[in-house]
């Protein structure tokens, strides 16, 4: 693939998933029930997409809406879920959990990548709302599996994260900034001239695919336009 910057298209189904790769999509985010902010798609679900769709595929970990993992029997039946879901064939994934005080919870997530033995995964943006992101990215920078952090640079989205991402973007390869920076959340094409000037090379959408809103699918040519506007 180069050095060309990596989409990644959130998908809800086959059919979406489908139009996203007909678009120039290079990875799909798969979750259900957006109106949580995207939670654990089922496996017959992961399946179907899989079996439509040949680009990867990263699956998120996470049964309700929010930055917690939950008590100790809503982790034992998320990290079921992650079970079900390697053993149907996914081999990347999207988590990330915080404790009440902000910090990463890393029982949650050593939990969850013991049973993903040694997939790929992204840390979502529960990272924009941890207390300090420079020591929540050192805490997780021995994790085995994390290349990716998904980060708007602010909880409120890229308008008022743009000075962060910069920031992070010039660390890349410092400690706890190995891991590639996905930018999204409110993410628009009007950044990406700003965001690919400060050297960020992978982008993340879903409304943005959507014209018609979540309640249609992904549009082909929607996703086409980001394609073409990052390949530019």
């Amino acid at each position: 693939m180069s050095n060309r910057a990596v989409l990644e298209v959130i998908a809800l189904d086959e059919e979406d998933a489908v139009a996203a790769q007909a678009g120039g999509a290079d990875r799909l985010e798969l979750v259900t029930d957006m109106a949580a902010d995207g939670l654990t798609p089922s496996t017959t679900g992961f399946a179907a997409i899989r079996a439509a769709v040949d680009i990867p595929l990263r699956v998120m970990l996470r049964l309700t809406d929010g930055f917690s993992a939950g008590d100790p029997g809503q982790l034992d039946a998320l990290a079921g879920r992650a079970a079900e879901l390697r053993a149907a064939g996914a081999d990347e994934f999207v988590l990330g959990f915080l404790t009440p005080s902000g910090d990463p919870d890393l029982v949650a997530v050593e939990r969850l990548i013991a049973v993903l033995d040694g997939c790929r995964w992204t840390f979502h943006r529960a990272i924009d709302r941890a207390a300090d992101r420079d020591a929540l990215r050192k805490q997780l920078a021995d994790l085995p599996g994390l290349d990716t952090y998904l980060t708007a640079g602010a909880a409120t989205g890229v308008d008022d994260g743009l000075g962060t991402l910069k920031a992070e973007a010039a660390r890349a390869g410092e400690p706890g900034y190995e891991p590639q920076i996905l930018v999204g959340g409110g993410l628009r094409l009007d950044h990406l001239p700003t965001l690919r000037a400060a050297g960020l090379t992978a982008f993340h959408i879903g409304g943005a695919a959507r014209p018609s809103g979540w309640a249609a699918p992904v549009s082909a040519d929607a996703v086409r336009t980001w394609r073409e506007a990052l390949d530019a």
